[in-house]
């Protein structure tokens, strides 16, 4: 792996699951063999992370991970809620034959991600399908914005994730999604995302204490 994007890719997915504590420092020449990539491809993927507010660089120290609390990633979720909202309206507007079948698709696989007990595919998919509304409403500048937003409270979706019953509850608020976006109703959509943002919210004021500023 060298790629910068790559780097990015990973880390975040590392930071989501779990493998860094909040303030934990990123030492450079570990991340370099972790992913066998040069200490400028290392440091360029911190500093991509860093302008997306999932770590944090510290003078003369280097980078570390952010603590994101609770409440700021209630307030993100609650700025969230408007722009997704937004963007499933105009992806059902905007969506295709092709693009109802790949939404449906993805639905079958959470579905079965679901089913197994699978928390980390579910929650990797959970991504994918958010993209591919964001890819489908085409409104580059909510999706740019959701894309920073998003990345500050990986750690707290990938929480939820592990809360019992929350999979079966998120999996049955995905689906509506998919099918309003598909069916071509934007009011359904845009409804649909608000109330799943809001259950998101709701769920987040139900977290414990850790992580609290």
């Amino acid at each position: 792996m060298s790629d910068d994007v790559d780097v990015v890719e990973a880390l975040r997915a590392a930071i989501s699951r779990g493998d860094y504590a909040p303030r934990q420092r990123l030492v450079e020449s570990d991340l370099c063999e972790q992913y066998g990539a040069s200490r400028f491809i290392v440091r360029m993927a911190l500093q991509t992370l860093a302008a997306q507010g999932i770590v944090e660089m510290q003078r003369n120290r280097g980078a570390r991970i952010r603590q994101v609390s609770i409440e700021e990633a209630i307030e993100i979720a609650e700025a969230r809620r408007a722009l997704e909202s937004l963007i499933a309206g105009r992806a059902a507007e905007r969506a295709t034959k092709d693009d109802a079948t790949e939404l449906r698709g993805l639905i079958e696989q959470m579905k079965v991600a679901s089913g197994s007990g699978e928390l980390i595919a579910y929650s990797d998919l959970n991504a994918v399908l958010h993209k591919l509304v964001r890819r489908i409403a085409q409104h580059h500048t909510a999706a740019q914005v959701i894309e920073i937003l998003g990345g500050q409270m990986v750690r707290h979706q990938f929480q939820l994730a592990l809360v019992p019953g929350r999979i079966a509850v998120s999996l049955g608020q995905h689906e509506r999604i998919a099918e309003a976006i598909a069916q071509r109703d934007p009011e359904a959509a845009s409804q649909a995302m608000h109330d799943h943002v809001s259950s998101v919210i709701e769920a987040l004021r139900s977290l414990p204490a850790l992580g609290r500023a």
